[in-house]
């Protein structure tokens, strides 16, 4: 289900291969599958796909120190808050079933980023986190294009900063109908209307 799946320019089987845990496919493909609940356990879990065979002792691991995130306006919680953190927003995630999956999914990330709960890995987790979350309510996998990284990181921050998540929400609905017409195109079902034409 996931194999096509891709971030950073690389299929999810490489991702997941350079990240040297060959287990880290079917992992995220039963999430999917399954269509789990958000958790505590799954994010640990995710992040230790992100660090598996790198920096072992720090996977799955909440940070023991405070940090600040460069370039970004806001400070990451203080470490002895990480665990009340998380749960609020895994409290958050469950009461959100209402919202549009996209918007969700967008809004789970950047929650998530701002949090910051591990010392390393935390963009890529959270960009997993996206993207499963994104394929559990039947949408294709994005990937942040490098030429919308400046956009994408402002977005991230403004909506951090602000709790006001209309930027980066739409900056991934774009990514969603890039990646749909992909999928489209490769299927030769995508149709190009003329702008004004309701056919």
């Amino acid at each position: 289900m996931l194999d096509s799946m891709t971030m950073d320019g690389k299929s999810l089987p490489q991702h997941c291969e350079t990240m040297g845990r060959r287990g880290a496919m079917r992992y995220l493909d039963s999430i999917v599958v399954k269509r789990e609940p958000l958790s505590a356990w799954q994010i640990r879990n995710i992040h230790n796909v992100v660090l598996k065979g790198r920096v072992g002792e720090e996977a799955c691991r909440y940070r023991h120190v405070n940090v600040a995130i460069a370039g970004a306006r806001t400070t990451p919680p203080d470490f002895l808050d990480l665990p009340a953190e998380l749960a609020a927003l895994i409290e958050w995630h469950a009461r959100g079933e209402h919202m549009h999956p996209v918007a969700r999914a967008a809004e789970l990330h950047t929650r998530f980023v701002k949090i910051h709960p591990f010392m390393d890995g935390n963009g890529r987790t959270g960009r997993l986190l996206l993207n499963v979350e994104l394929m559990k309510s039947g949408y294709p996998p994005v990937v942040i294009r490098n030429e919308d990284r400046a956009t994408y990181c402002g977005s991230l921050d403004d909506a951090c900063v602000s709790n006001d998540y209309t930027g980066i929400a739409r900056l991934i609905a774009e990514s969603v109908q890039r990646s749909m017409d992909v999928y489209l195109d490769a299927l030769g079902l995508r149709v190009d209307h003329p702008p004004g034409d309701a056919s």
